[in-house]
């Protein structure tokens, strides 16, 4: 066995000549007795007609036959993790002779884990301000806002008119249409070209006006252009916003009054920024993992991240209703330029499972069946239906493996060294007596 740089290894193999030759006679005598030769009765065909006639299928049948099973001794005799499919090279296999082969191979790594434990990060208790709450309020207020039809007078700024609208002149193709189209008159995500236009039009008046899109403008066929519209002002609308009271709590769920509406916000809002904040952390700490631990990665492994990663990719894509086929995209090439953020996913992964054994994070039943039911009341299916279709999928065990990796986090998370980002960053910078030093080397 000859042992290359990192993961490849390449195995020199030889298949003995007396098994190779019990192997040649058990397949000839099993096709002798399945051939019919037109002048020989069943099972008596001569051996030698068998390895001239059907001399290929003979030596495939063999090789199928012993070269799985020699390949198999020489990794468990070498205790070898393999992983992916092994390349069977340079046979040779010729009558009265062994048979040699090379196998050429990717084993799995040792991980040597260095001290993962005390490892610094960046965190901090989230803060929640007063003014963190208001704004939080203030949304919850526009999300509940109503709107109210006006009586008949000009439009103002601030008002939200209800147009009808037809692109007459401006742009190539199908004329854009809208029979109800909401204006927020003078909003910031509305054309200053409709703001100055709308002004002033009362309802069912009737006018055409030019509207210049910018540049950069999101859909390309009105980026940069002018187009000109016919609009009729329908009716003019004022936004409500509900009042901050007892009753707007009590509208908004189980609460009896707005006081106990505030706790639960201010405990929600608490829980939300504590999860952005430690998964920020924990993703320093996978990050100062991998940058400590010095190990090959098998190619196998990256191929198939990369695999999952597109696969993923394409998911996200046709879940927002594009059809990646319609798109003029080198997919061999986005799929390459992942390939380092692959390799050290890959690697991020080894060492949290190495993690994990040491320190015996287990996954209970309750656990997966917890995250089953989950996903079947996200899905609005029956949770045996989900299970059986999770379970035929595979996907099981990697919501198993996902768990665990969870877990692993969290214990590296609690026995990790804590530091407000700040201080992290100024005592990781380099000092300017040190980038002198540097200098001067």
């Amino acid at each position: 066995m000859s042992d290359e740089a990192g993961c490849k290894r390449s195995l020199e193999i030889t298949i003995p000549v007396e098994e190779v030759e019990r192997e040649t006679d058990r397949v000839i005598a099993s096709l002798r007795a399945k051939v019919r030769l037109p002048g020989f009765r069943p099972g008596k065909v001569p051996v030698g007609l068998l390895r001239g006639k059907f001399a290929s299928e003979i030596r495939q049948e063999v090789l199928e036959a012993l070269v799985p099973k020699a390949l198999r001794a020489e990794v468990e005799k070498d205790n070898l993790d393999i992983v992916g499919e092994p390349n069977i090279t340079k046979v040779n296999f010729e009558r009265g002779e062994p048979i040699e082969f090379t196998a050429e191979i990717e084993v799995a790594p040792e991980v040597e884990l260095e001290e993962y434990r005390e490892i610094e990060v960046p965190y901090e208790e989230p803060d929640l301000t007063e003014q963190d709450m208001d704004e939080r309020f203030e949304r919850m207020r526009e999300e509940r806002a109503e709107y109210i039809n006006v009586d008949p007078r000009p439009v103002e700024k601030g008002d939200y008119a209800v147009i009808s609208l037809k692109s007459i002149g401006g742009i190539e193709g199908e004329p854009i249409e809208n029979d109800e189209m909401t204006l927020h008159v003078g909003g910031e995500d509305t054309l200053a070209d409709f703001t100055s236009n709308v002004t002033g039009m009362q309802p069912d008046e009737e006018k055409e006006f030019d509207v210049a899109y910018p540049e950069e403008y999101g859909e390309d066929r009105l980026a940069g252009k002018t187009v000109r519209f016919a609009v009729k002002l329908k009716t003019i609308r004022k936004k409500e916003l509900p009042e901050l009271n007892d009753e707007f709590a009590k509208d908004l769920g189980d609460y009896k009054d707005l006081d106990e509406l505030r706790e639960a916000v201010r405990s929600a809002m608490k829980g939300e920024r504590e999860f952005v904040a430690r998964q920020q952390a924990q993703g320093a700490l996978v990050e100062k993992l991998i940058d400590m631990h010095d190990f090959p990665v098998p190619d196998a492994f990256v191929e198939r991240q990369l695999d999952l990663n597109l696969e993923q990719r394409v998911r996200e894509m046709m879940a927002q209703g594009v059809d990646p086929r319609q798109l003029d995209v080198d997919w061999k090439k986005v799929r390459e330029s992942q390939r380092e953020r692959a390799t050290r996913d890959v690697k991020a992964s080894m060492i949290l499972d190495r993690i994990s054994e040491r320190e015996a994070v287990e996954v209970t039943q309750d656990e997966v069946d917890r995250q089953v039911q989950r996903i079947a009341q996200q899905r609005r299916e029956p949770a045996p239906a989900v299970r059986k279709e999770l379970e035929e999928a595979g996907e099981l065990s990697r919501i198993a493996s996902r768990i665990r990796t969870e877990k692993t986090l969290n214990v590296l998370f609690e026995h990790a060294r804590k530091v407000a980002p700040e201080k992290l960053a100024a005592a990781e910078a380099p000092s300017e007596e040190a980038g002198e030093e540097m200098a001067e080397e």
